[in-house]
């Protein structure tokens, strides 16, 4: 069982689906909430990262990084759906480990409606402006989707952790009736 973190309410689970572009700070964000809870990061690119990797990627976030992942990304959707059945086994695994929050890294608005229609969450749009222009192809579709939240992190981390704590805090109050786990098979506690 996960241990409990300081300041940490009765247990209940949240899964939220966080968004941004890249350089918004949400990974600063998402571990400033691991001081707090037990948190579980997944992104729908993890396995295309290792496939990337293995055929050469070196890990740069550079431009022509960026879109290599994700070409390999809808070439994966297309082919077997990977990015998405990933992400539903990290979810299984979540539930079972009675982890707090789950981050579910998304960036395609029509990958979270899919998400949306079997998991029960929440969707969470970080922004801020980072003067970069059009990164590449996974956001083309990335402000379509109609979030529930928005979060403007343009203050520093000592202010901005805080108050996405507080959100956080808020999302898990509300009533996502996990698992809803239809046509995901049955998880053993």
């Amino acid at each position: 069982m996960a241990k409990k973190k300081k300041n940490q309410p009765e247990r209940k689970q949240a899964v939220i689906v966080i968004n941004g572009r890249g350089g918004v700070g949400k990974h600063s964000l998402t571990s400033f909430v691991e001081q707090y809870f037990e948190v579980r990061n997944v992104s729908s690119i993890t396995p295309i990262k290792k496939i990337a990797a293995d055929a050469g990627w070196n890990y740069e976030k550079d431009d022509k990084g960026r879109q290599l992942l994700a070409d390999l990304k809808n070439t994966f959707s297309r082919y077997n759906d990977l990015p998405f059945n990933y992400i539903l086994e990290e979810y299984k695994k979540f539930v079972a480990v009675e982890q707090d929050v789950m981050f579910v890294h998304i960036r395609e608005a029509d990958e979270i409606a899919k998400f949306r229609a079997v998991v029960p969450c929440k969707t969470l749009l970080v922004i801020r402006d980072t003067g970069k222009g059009h990164l590449d192809t996974s956001e083309d579709t990335m402000f379509d989707y109609p979030y529930e939240y928005i979060f403007d992190n343009t203050a520093p981390l000592e202010k901005s952790g805080p108050k996405f704590l507080k959100l956080i805090k808020e999302i898990m109050k509300t009533d996502m009736e996990l698992p809803l786990l239809e046509g995901l098979g049955t998880i053993q506690k």
